[in-house]
């Protein structure tokens, strides 16, 4: 499990470097009309293409932990049913043992 948080954790890390880049601070100095709109429709497809994948990036890490959960609930699963064999192989000896005693207590009298 640690080799995985640590591979999360470089996704993650290298995820927030893009993103913090992509981040588009808008300062218009001029004040003509024109240059401004075209500024602020650019920002806007900027800021939206950025949200998609911000969107896209939080979807994929939903699905990354989904799996994570899967492969830790199968194995706990999987110790879990090693467990109840062992307890059944030790209840199958324990029986046998008992039958065993009885069989010879009622055989040797």
């Amino acid at each position: 499990m640690g080799t995985a948080r640590n591979w999360f954790n470089t996704v993650r890390k290298k995820w927030i470097n893009k993103s913090q880049r992509d981040i588009t601070i808008l300062h218009s100095p001029s004040h003509n009309s024109d240059i401004s709109i075209i500024r602020d429709l650019d920002s806007a497809a900027t800021s939206s293409r950025s949200a998609r994948r911000a969107s896209r990036a939080l979807r994929s890490l939903v699905k990354l932990q989904a799996v994570g959960r899967g492969v830790y609930i199968r194995k706990q699963a999987q110790i879990a049913l090693q467990c109840m064999h062992a307890l059944v192989r030790l209840q199958v000896r324990v029986r046998a043992r008992q039958l065993l005693t009885t069989y010879s207590h009622h055989h040797h009298r």
